[in-house]
């Protein structure tokens, strides 16, 4: 049986074999070694949801579209792949998506210089083809998640993440791509700067909502591929925990606090804080800002015309809120 992502994606199927082509064209090195970790790169891909909202939201304008939608997924996806890359040294990873990561397998060292293949191989795709447009875009959301992986670390020293920091920490880490994805899509089509601000804006509606949802598996919602109390383990703070916080009085906010930054991994101190969350309202509150975003998201949509790619975004973004993992 197939997966509810597989038939979403059937509208777009020829268009997302295509790309798999073109891809990996994109990412040949004559160099062996190179070639190699490009094809194990390739072979691991995950859901494939970015390509997915550039080329729906390219439909949207167009029921055909250009070599240049097809340059704009692979460039979100070389540069994407590249921080992924990185972020695997930088956070000593040795596995991503149930594989063993490139840092793993072939060093830090090579690794590093895997990223920096990748983000060269983006940067010419697009300067080849003079997609300046494209490339603007792209390079933008590569700076906010930079810095919003940034302010992140500077900011769980002191676990001093107030609801407006975690919007800002969230919308450049997460949304921005997303928020990139549709703006490539239409930009790809020639669409004018409104319309690409409007499908960069509702992108980020939809990157913001799939964070939330993340940020809800931590808690035990449903199954999903990383154990739960993950982020507490690892000092971040999401939504449901900073809402719980701010419900408490000083007394218990001042136990949680020290709770999560002395965890060391301990199971009964992380269950604690996910009791507190549970029993103070963070859920159901995550939930209905999560589902706030969700709305939003689909009002800056009906904005474009109907069509069947405007029903494959719909149910593309209730995916993004009701999957379980």
């Amino acid at each position: 049986m197939s997966s509810p992502l597989n038939q979403i994606q059937a509208p777009i199927a020829a268009e997302m074999q295509e790309f798999e082509k073109k891809f990996r064209q994109s990412m040949q090195s004559n160099v062996l070694l190179l070639d190699k970790i490009m094809g194990y790169i390739v072979k691991r891909k995950g859901k494939q949801m970015r390509p997915m909202f550039v080329f729906f939201t390219a439909k949207l304008l167009q029921e055909n579209i250009t070599d240049a939608t097809y340059r704009g997924a692979a460039l979100i996806e070389l540069l994407h792949t590249a921080t992924l890359v990185h972020d695997d040294v930088v956070d000593d990873a040795n596995y991503r998506r149930g594989f063993f990561s490139v840092n793993a397998l072939w060093k830090n060292k090579i690794a590093v210089l895997v990223g920096d293949y990748l983000l060269s191989k983006g940067l010419l795709l697009s300067l080849n083809n003079n997609d300046f447009d494209l490339l603007k875009i792209v390079s933008n959301a590569v700076r906010e998640m930079s810095e919003g992986e940034l302010l992140q670390m500077e900011k769980a020293r002191r676990l001093d993440i107030d609801e407006s920091v975690y919007f800002d920490i969230i919308r450049q880490k997460t949304a921005s791509l997303i928020a990139s994805c549709c703006a490539v899509g239409v930009s790809s089509v020639g669409a004018d700067a409104e319309t690409v601000e409007r499908a960069r804006l509702f992108g980020e509606k939809v990157g913001i909502a799939f964070q939330i949802k993340d940020d809800l598996f931590d808690y035990g919602t449903a199954e999903i591929g990383k154990p739960v109390g993950i982020d507490i383990k690892e000092k971040k703070m999401t939504l449901p925990l900073i809402y719980a916080l701010q419900q408490a009085d000083w007394l218990t906010k001042r136990r949680i606090i020290y709770n999560v930054k002395n965890n060391n991994g301990k199971a009964d101190r992380i269950n604690t804080v996910i009791d507190f969350v549970k029993n103070s309202g963070g859920l159901n509150y995550a939930i209905q800002v999560m589902n706030a975003y969700h709305q939003e998201a689909l009002q800056l949509l009906h904005t474009f015309p109907a069509s069947p790619s405007r029903d494959s975004l719909e149910q593309l973004i209730r995916y993004t809120i009701e999957r379980e993992k």
